[in-house]
């Protein structure tokens, strides 16, 4: 099985962890990148991931979510091709960085888009399964009743 995991999910575990849900997220998130570590599931990382962490403002966070790209057994470059098909997905709603994110998914042929970002979650995405990081560790773990 190979996932995408967007800038919100790497960067989830340095939120605020006050709130129930965001810790859930965040655990979920950290449970996924030990399945990712054990090889039971596979990682994409892309020309996208790589351009919104260089934004990072914090090093130590940058430095440690790029290690990812290591890891990753897919890496997809920004190409002309993802580039307009990310025209489409803004379509639906979503904003121009999270359309090339969604592009660079669907493009690695990854079964998952996983993110905790609301506001692509609640857009009608037909190409590729999109989810947050609990809802994909229930469905992989058969926690769904």
């Amino acid at each position: 099985m190979l996932v995408y995991l967007d800038n919100c999910c790497y960067n989830r575990p340095y939120d605020e962890q006050c709130n129930l849900i965001i810790r859930l997220k965040t655990e979920a998130k950290l449970y996924i990148q030990d399945m990712i570590k054990n090889e039971q599931i596979s990682l994409v990382w892309s020309g996208m991931l790589d351009y919104e962490n260089n934004d990072n403002p914090f090093w130590e966070r940058k430095m440690r979510i790029a290690e990812w790209e290591d890891i990753a057994d897919v890496v997809i470059e920004l190409d002309e091709n993802i580039l307009n098909n990310a025209q489409k997905y803004m379509l639906v709603g979503l904003k121009n960085k999270d359309a090339i994110h969604i592009a660079c998914a669907v493009q690695s042929k990854a079964d998952y888009f996983i993110t905790t970002d609301n506001k692509i979650l609640n857009k009608q995405i037909n190409d590729i399964k999109v989810i947050n990081p609990v809802d994909f560790v229930r469905k992989e773990l058969n926690y769904y009743d």
